[in-house]
């Protein structure tokens, strides 16, 4: 690839990963289902815990594996011109995720394609999630407080294992799953969040 192409590359990666993004699988889903429109719903959010307050499992799942896989494609689609490529095609598909234009730039907060990204750019990163939400969840059972803890831990994994290209991309991702999850974080401290199983 040559230095003079190199720009407009990264800006179709940029492109394609954020119209990957955008696609709403959870509002999708939960229409073709039948189960209303989910921004009416629970929180109110987008993604897949949200989709599991209206009591159907198997459309949660759905929309996580469809949350999680828009993360991954694009950067799989990407690495053929390397791993800059590639890792802008997952940033460009994490923030259609988080600010869809379809949506007025309301979307969810991005956790299953965080997962994605990790899944199609560094795998291991992907296990030290979900070790760490696994352990953090069933200790004190509130997914936020899991998924915080396991983005906060994947950067530093990642910087310990040598791998500085994807330490620098998680940690921006971290910080943008931290800014959208502002609001978790206060009905924390509050002790008003809603534990794992509640339709609250």
């Amino acid at each position: 690839m040559s230095v003079e192409i190199e720009p407009t590359i990264l800006l179709f990666a940029l492109l394609v990963g954020y119209l990957c993004g955008t696609i709403a699988f959870g509002l999708i889903l939960t229409r073709l289902f039948g189960l209303g429109d989910l921004r009416s719903i629970g929180s109110g959010n987008i993604g897949a815990t949200n989709v599991l307050r209206t009591g159907n499992k198997k459309v949660a799942a759905l929309t996580l594996l469809g949350d999680l896989l828009k993360g991954t494609v694009p950067v799989l689609i990407f690495w053929r011109w390397g791993a800059e490529a590639a890792a802008v095609a997952g940033f460009g598909a994490f923030i259609g995720h988080l600010f869809p234009v379809w949506l007025g730039f309301k979307g969810g907060k991005g956790v299953a394609t965080y997962i994605g990204v990790l899944l199609g750019f560094a795998p291991i990163g992907v296990l030290v999630f979900a070790a760490v939400w696994l352990g953090a969840a069933k200790i004190w059972k509130f997914s936020s407080l899991a998924a915080l803890l396991a983005t906060l831990i994947v950067p530093i994994a990642y910087l310990l294992l040598g791998n500085t290209m994807a330490a620098g991309l998680a940690a921006i991702l971290s910080l943008l799953v931290y800014i959208k999850h502002v609001p978790n974080i206060r009905r924390l401290a509050a002790g008003t969040e809603s534990k794992i199983g509640s339709k609250g």
